[in-house]
């Protein structure tokens, strides 16, 4: 490809203005939903760290002043996102939260100015140690990544990673990735890294358009299960309420007193026939009959016998 340096500059800017405000969506989702839950922290804070070793490289190379700027704004975002992982998720403190965000960008500010400068000293002659620069931070930034996939791979879905933000971030790839073409010299170290991003958000993007359809009708089928469930549970207990009170379960059909081994009624009939019927008075006749005493019920023993037999 032909020196371009205006398409280089204007792919780079639309590169860079995609992968400046990329982490904002990400950053208000999480904002929003109070939750970081599907996010990985491991993703922000090594794609954080990884953005010093970037933004080095990228300026002892003098790419251009896009690709130069983006590293910068791109690590500030990912170590925000970082510190809403430790509010949000680990509830540490938000004045901790703070503090850290603050300490991290004051180390991330003073490391990389002095790293530049001691780069730009070696670099005449000695190009290894910013080749391991770069090559370190692209890695860093493809395997950041790699966290992202494991959360997708526990819970069955994309979830708590902004959509929206892994489509702005492969866009941002892609052109930063051709702006590298129309260079005099083509950067493979920084074209490692803007492909490599391109291609895993790619693979994120697909996973979602997978897998979230598929857990969407996965917890349909679980809340009609669970309602099955609970209609089963009110059946069984209107059943048991209407076998309650059913005439055969009612222990006034069911029971009867009964003494000395006859039912009550039957001995207070006799006892009644025995006090109508007058008292012989011959001679010869037998000692009188015993009336049914009051101790002879005290000692009588009740059994369950049909309440029918009172009527007889």
């Amino acid at each position: 490809m032909p020196v371009n340096s205006a398409a280089e500059n204007v792919l780079a800017t639309i590169g860079t203005v995609l992968w400046t405000g990329q982490l904002i969506p990400q950053v208000w989702k999480s904002y929003r939903s109070k939750s970081t839950d599907g996010l990985s922290p491991w993703l922000m804070f090594i794609w954080a760290t990884s953005a010093i070793f970037l933004g080095i490289y990228v300026i002892v190379q003098n790419i251009n002043i896009p690709l130069i700027v983006q590293p910068q704004s791109f690590g500030a975002l990912a170590s925000l996102s970082w510190a809403q992982c430790l509010y949000y998720e680990k509830k540490v403190t938000g004045r901790t939260c703070v503090i850290i965000y603050i300490l991290y960008l004051a180390i991330f500010g003073g490391f990389e100015a002095g790293i530049t400068y001691a780069v730009r000293g070696v670099k005449k002659g000695n190009t290894r140690p910013l080749d391991f620069i770069g090559v370190f931070g692209g890695i860093g930034i493809i395997v950041g990544l790699l966290p992202q996939f494991w959360e997708i791979y526990k819970r069955r879905e994309v979830i708590g990673i902004s959509l929206i933000f892994m489509t702005i971030d492969t866009t941002g790839g892609i052109f930063n990735a051709l702006s590298l073409v129309f260079k005099e010299k083509f950067d493979g170290i920084a074209a490692m890294s803007f492909i490599g991003v391109a291609v895993l958000d790619s693979l994120v993007l697909l996973c979602a358009a997978i897998l979230n359809p598929r857990a969407k009708r996965r917890r349909a089928r679980e809340q009609a299960a669970a309602g099955e469930d609970a209609m089963g549970d009110m059946e069984t207990g209107g059943s048991s309420t209407v076998e309650d009170k059913s005439p055969a379960a009612d222990p006034r059909q069911s029971l009867a007193v009964t003494v000395n081994g006859s039912p009550l009624g039957a001995e207070s009939s006799e006892t009644e026939k025995a006090q109508r019927s007058p008292t012989p008075t011959h001679a010869g006749s037998a000692e009188p009959p015993t009336p049914v005493s009051a101790e002879s019920t005290s000692t009588a023993y009740c059994r369950m016998t049909p309440l029918s037999a009172l009527h007889k």
